[in-house]
């Protein structure tokens, strides 16, 4: 297949994508419509950022071609997170940390590389760029190897592992999409700082899910103490 048919594909997942995971970000969470708003989004961003390695690395352009396996990282986890048994670990927990592993060190090698560069860039991205992405990759390989070590993740911490993943890898959609394609936009648009309401909007919800599950993980531990105090007094 061209690479002009895999950009179009490339562009229709994009699109779907975006618009599933807005959808499945306002919908309520454990509803019907938002595991289908999920589903969905989860196939196409898995389609679109397929095409998007395989392009980019095609072009050696290794900063777009990593992002993209980083993201499709995010969304396949975040997608087991929600399917997987309590406390278990499935067989796909592994390679994905040793793909993230190398992912991250494999930005953060091109991050010395445009360092010595004269421009301090490569490939039209500047160091810190690399460091930074890279950084985050070789995090989320960190997380992975605490959560096989200890054999899975259960209750609110499973919700939240699928919940900032999903959240995460929608918002490097949008950051692609905007500044990443400005050419969409127009002149007018750009010069105001409104096209990044939406990144603003998704990183605060974001948050705000999280501390709703934190919240509800900390009251379920306070009420399991008093019968944990019982059972001990009862011995």
């Amino acid at each position: 297949m061209s690479s002009a048919n895999l950009m179009i594909i490339h562009a229709s997942g994009a699109t779907i994508a975006l618009l599933s995971g807005y959808l499945a970000m306002i919908l309520r969470k454990g509803s019907g419509m938002h595991r289908v708003a999920g589903t969905v989004f989860f196939v196409a961003m898995l389609v679109m950022t397929s095409c998007a390695a395989y392009v980019a690395s095609g072009r050696l352009h290794m900063m777009n071609s990593l992002n993209s396996i980083h993201t499709f990282y995010l969304v396949l986890t975040g997608w087991l997170a929600a399917r997987r048994s309590e406390a278990k670990t499935t067989m796909l927990d592994v390679p994905a940390l040793l793909v993230v592993l190398a992912v991250g060190s494999a930005m953060v090698f091109y991050g010395f590389v445009a360092v010595n560069e004269p421009a301090r860039m490569f490939q039209g991205y500047p160091a810190p760029l690399y460091f930074v992405f890279g950084t985050i990759a070789l995090l989320h390989g960190a997380s992975d190897i605490r959560m096989v070590a200890h054999g899975g993740v259960s209750g609110s911490s499973r919700i939240a592992r699928h919940l900032w993943r999903m959240s995460l890898a929608l918002l490097f959609t949008t950051f692609s999409l905007y500044p990443g394609q400005p050419r969409f936009f127009p002149p007018a648009w750009r010069a105001t700082n409104l096209l990044y309401v939406p990144h603003i909007l998704l990183f605060g919800s974001m948050m705000l899910a999280l501390v709703r599950v934190n919240r509800k993980k900390r009251v379920a531990v306070d009420q399991q103490e008093p019968v944990i105090v019982i059972r001990e007094a009862a011995a």
